[in-house]
């Protein structure tokens, strides 16, 4: 059992080591050894958990959508808004989720990794999430599930990406609300919409109620 926990503890010092790297100077010029320099562990210890770059680049990638959880609300729209906020919180300190959301949009990532799978869970759990909405009856009749996730994921990434270069994206929160004032009236009933937080500061007080559950 202590070997299975030291060898879980080390699979996520290399994942949080990559992440850092990658986000720091692309997939195409990390290398193992800079992983290896930060994650402080031998070479013997990296290949066994992850045999290639491509592996390692692929894993990192995967992690991303768990940093989107939240406790869940009874307003399924205001549980997406959360996740959303959550995510831009956690990117201003979390090396391993801003390591994979550069691989995501990394055009010199090669074809053995697949940078589209993060899109693809993102798609996937919010589509189930917004289909709870319009059985709760959350949403306009003209509100398509499917399609108001795949723009919101990708306004999410085009925002985070204008953000990281115009302030590192101390602003991100502000840009996520302005995202959400656009976005809400398209697809909330009437009635919904005065109740719903999609303030800047949101991401910031969801992690301080969870880090106050688990204290």
């Amino acid at each position: 059992m202590a070997q299975q926990e030291r060898a879980i503890r080390t699979r996520r010092a290399i994942l949080e080591a990559a992440g850092a790297v990658f986000d720091e100077h692309g997939y195409t010029s990390t290398t193992i050894a800079m992983v290896l320099e930060r994650a402080e562990v031998t070479k013997g210890a990296l290949y066994f958990h992850f045999p290639s770059k491509e592996s390692l680049a692929q894993a990192v990638l995967n992690e991303q959508v768990p940093f989107g959880a939240v406790p869940p609300q009874p307003c399924k729209v205001q549980e997406i808004i959360d996740m959303t906020f959550v995510v831009g919180q956690r990117l201003l300190t979390n090396s391993l989720l801003r390591g994979s959301v550069r691989l995501a949009v990394d055009q010199e990532t090669p074809s053995g990794v697949d940078h589209g799978e993060p899109f693809r869970q993102w798609a996937h759990r919010l589509t189930a999430l917004l289909e709870q909405a319009r059985a709760q009856g959350e949403l306009l009749p003209t509100a398509n599930p499917r399609d108001t996730v795949e723009l919101l994921v990708g306004a999410f990434t085009g925002i985070q990406l204008m953000s990281r270069a115009l302030t590192n994206r101390s602003d991100l929160g502000h840009r996520l609300s302005v995202l959400w004032a656009h976005i809400l009236p398209s697809i909330a009933v009437p009635g919904l919409l005065i109740a719903l937080d999609s303030g800047a500061d949101r991401g910031a007080r969801v992690l301080e109620s969870l880090e106050m559950a688990a204290s």
